[in-house]
């Protein structure tokens, strides 16, 4: 989908209303409430009620969108822009792009971008196998006041795990110990995966027997000797993905609290992973639409 076609194909609120009603309901209107299938639709074209319980509703009710006042032509281009920014949109940019520079509201385009990425986050996600690469990294930006880099121990964990030629995973994580790398490796690793590789950190190989995995399956590549190659044994496909990562951090959204970091990444992880899709905006309306709503209050405490 490009930005020509979006502006032509969803240009009022009733061409969006009719694709949402179709992702959310391919079979029919169902009411939110009661679930049933007998429902009218009123004098008001956007509004339906339920003949079973009198609710009332519409497409937008108990999703991404409940509550909104933005046109929706609005958030259909701000899903596009979002969608096709490989290294992420700031929500500054956002507000630029759409409002221009003396319009808008930074806080409108930041709540918008947080409701997209809240959506992107209740995609399923299948157990990974194969070959599986799996890293850590450390992400953080420098003390107020000192022009040197803080130490590790300042910096938020980030666990990234990736079937090669597959689905890539990113965590944030509260440290890269054992436990907590055998946790993440039960919880996203098939038993059935052949062979994981690592670099040389220590908590690995216990990790990985402690995820119920022998030793046999561990492959490691010795980065601190300058190794990163050793025929098929090669972490570098999840460093490519870090890489893309600390790119958007840096370049796009330049600064992520501890607090909003998980959001980021599922943003990052779900385009990586649909990003060959011809239907990336479409799948991106689809979670939208039947994601639960996120409130501004919530999205704060």
């Amino acid at each position: 989908m490009t930005l020509p076609e979006v502006n032509t194909m969803f240009s009022t609120d009733e061409k969006c209303r009719e694709l949402l009603e179709r992702l959310r309901w391919p079979e029919g209107v169902t009411c939110p409430r009661c679930k049933d299938r007998r429902v009218s639709r009123m004098k008001d074209y956007a509004r339906f009620e339920c003949v079973g319980c009198t609710y009332q509703f519409t497409v937008m009710s108990g999703t991404i969108f409940h509550d909104s006042h933005l046109p929706l032509p609005m958030w259909f281009l701000a899903v596009l822009l979002i969608c096709e920014a490989k290294k992420g949109m700031s929500a500054m940019q956002l507000k630029r792009t759409l409002w221009g520079q003396h319009k808008g509201s930074y806080k409108t385009a930041w709540y918008l971008c947080h409701r997209i990425r809240a959506a992107m986050a209740t995609a399923e996600k299948t157990m990974l196998d194969g070959t599986v690469e799996m890293d850590e990294t450390y992400v953080g930006g420098r003390k107020l006041g000192q022009g040197q880099k803080i130490g590790k121990q300042s910096k938020e964990v980030v666990i990234g795990i990736k079937q090669r030629s597959g689905e890539l995973r990113f965590f944030h994580a509260s440290d890269a110990s054992r436990g907590t790398l055998a946790q993440y490796i039960k919880e996203n690793v098939s038993q059935d995966v052949e062979v994981i590789m690592t670099d040389e950190l220590r908590a690995y190989p216990g990790a990985i027997q402690e995820a119920g995995h022998p030793r046999s399956k561990h492959k490691t590549v010795n980065h601190s000797a300058k190794v990163y190659v050793n025929g098929d044994i090669t972490t570098n496909g999840i460093e490519s993905a870090f890489s893309l990562l600390k790119r958007g951090i840096i370049g796009s959204w330049h600064k992520v609290s501890a607090k909003h970091l998980p959001a980021y990444l599922e943003e990052m992880t779900f385009r990586f992973n649909r990003r060959n899709s011809k239907t990336l905006f479409l799948d991106t309306l689809r979670h939208m639409i039947t994601a639960d709503p996120l409130t501004f209050e919530k999205l704060t405490a």
